[in-house]
């Protein structure tokens, strides 16, 4: 069942159920208080009976018992029976009004109450159906001769109940018409308050029949406004975290065919060379060639190794923040990068200013181990290098300048992907594997720095990183 149509039937229920309970209470209440009106008027009615009846035998009793009740009930009669009332008067053992038989149904209704008085009590009154008609009756006891005397009275109130009647019947049928009417209102109302949702549901399906571009176009600020924002920021999200996976699929994809393809090289050649050493007679000069040339392989297979190691732990190893001094870093590359220096014959000036990074000193360190080894594979022989750090009121800077043979411009985004390399013939004979500068960015971002590459063809290379301050990183 859909929602428009659970709204309509709800609602309309429960008008139906407020205005037949409200009706229902409101005829009740009026007419409880037209009857207790009655009965109260019946009752000052009964005591004038009463009254008159007292008066009366005792004022003529002295000329017979018999003549005293006569000319009492005369009297009484006379004066109470009037707009459709009747009275009645009886003994225990017998009645003395002659009109009994005109209203023997109300006479005998009214000696049937009589059996509900208690010992205590001189007064009942009472609503009976007698002849397909209500009649008020009340009795009362009077207690003033040898033998006990009941005098009653008796009211039609049939057109109350048909009054009764009547108006309920016209509040049923104003009822009907009014829930018809409201009900062709609630209809129309629930439809449009439920036309933002049907276009929620609409977008919900296109979106998940693969048109994500598909967006809700209902603004409000109500519930169902928010509801549509709500929607759409995750419908952007999805894209967002679907195009990262295909991203990071694509690339897993080509870390996957570039590490077989690397991978594949030194091999072929080890086994070459192997077999070559194992099945055909060489010169002493060609086997070391051979063996030497497989070293250089073998070490190249080690190299690519320990990196992808390297990346590997950063995924589950949590970082370490510690404050690691400058000048002990500085110490640090001037010592393991002068022998590379020299054996090339190249310039290096290595000065960084007093401060502080803030991260796990052996990554930080195998970050510029790897920019100077790129820096000292693109300058060459009698290259020169300048490695420079300084202090920043929000972080550190680091630059790395060489005047080697540049990086193309169109090369410079892709230089951080894994195996990517822009000469892979010197980089294969400088033992590269292409994967150093994704160590980087990867190490980079996990200390929350960033870094910028700028390059020209023929005249070198920089390259800028900055670390955060202490604050930010402390936040992580």
């Amino acid at each position: 069942m859909k929602f428009a149509t659970k709204l309509f039937l709800t609602i309309t229920a429960v008008l139906t159920i407020i205005f037949t309970a409200f009706g229902s209470w409101m005829m009740s209440s009026y007419f409880s208080k037209i009857l207790d009106r009655e009965m109260e008027q019946a009752e000052q009615e009964n005591r004038i009976f009463y009254n008159l009846f007292d008066i009366v035998y005792n004022s003529m009793s002295e000329y017979g018992h018999e003549y005293g009740i006569r000319s009492a009930v005369d009297s009484a009669v006379s004066s109470v029976e009037r707009d459709g009332k009747k009275c009645f008067i009886w003994s225990e053992n017998e009645d003395y009004y002659g009109d009994t038989n005109r209203a023997y149904y109300q006479a005998e209704g009214a000696k049937a109450l009589v059996q509900e008085l208690t010992e205590e009590d001189t007064y009942i009154s009472g609503i009976r159906l007698l002849e397909g008609e209500y009649y008020l009756l009340s009795v009362c006891k009077f207690q003033g001769l040898s033998e006990c005397v009941y005098l009653g009275c008796s009211k039609d109130i049939s057109s109350i109940y048909e009054d009764r009647q009547n108006l309920l019947n016209q509040y049923r049928l104003a009822l009907t018409i009014l829930l018809v009417v409201g009900a062709g209102c609630i209809y129309v109302l629930s439809y449009y308050l439920t036309r933002p949702i049907r276009e929620l549901d609409r977008v919900v399906e296109k979106i998940a029949g693969g048109s994500l571009e598909e967006r809700s176009d209902y603004e409000s600020e109500d519930e169902i406004g928010t509801l549509a924002t709500n929607l759409n920021h995750m419908a952007d999200k999805l894209v967002e975290q679907m195009q990262e996976k295909e991203k990071q699929a694509n690339e897993k994809e080509r870390f996957t065919s570039a590490f077989a393809h690397e991978l594949k090289t030194p091999l072929t050649a080890i086994i070459g060379y192997a077999d070559m050493l194992n099945s055909v007679e060489m010169s002493e000069e060609e086997c070391r060639e051979a063996y030497y040339y497989i070293y250089r392989q073998g070490k190249r297979l080690e190299s690519l190794s320990h990196k992808l190691l390297e990346l590997a732990s950063m995924e589950h190893t949590p970082l370490k923040i510690q404050a690691v001094p400058t000048k002990e870093l500085e110490e640090n590359i001037r010592k393991t990068m002068r022998p590379m220096f020299e054996k090339k014959n190249m310039k290096c000036r290595i000065v960084m200013e007093k401060g502080h990074l803030y991260g796990d000193r052996e990554l930080l360190l195998s970050v510029f181990y790897n920019l100077l080894d790129n820096a000292v594979k693109a300058a060459g022989e009698d290259g020169f290098i300048l490695f420079k750090g300084m202090a920043l009121e929000n972080g550190y800077e680091i630059k790395v300048v060489d005047n080697g043979c540049g990086i193309p411009e169109q090369d410079i985004e892709k230089i951080t992907e894994a195996f990517y390399m822009v000469d892979k013939s010197r980089s294969r004979k400088e033992g590269g594997a292409g994967i150093g500068m994704t160590l980087c960015q990867r190490i980079i971002t996990l200390h929350k720095g960033t870094m910028r590459i700028s390059s020209k063809l023929g005249e070198g290379t920089v390259v800028q990183i900055f670390f955060p301050g202490r604050e930010e990183m402390m936040e992580s």
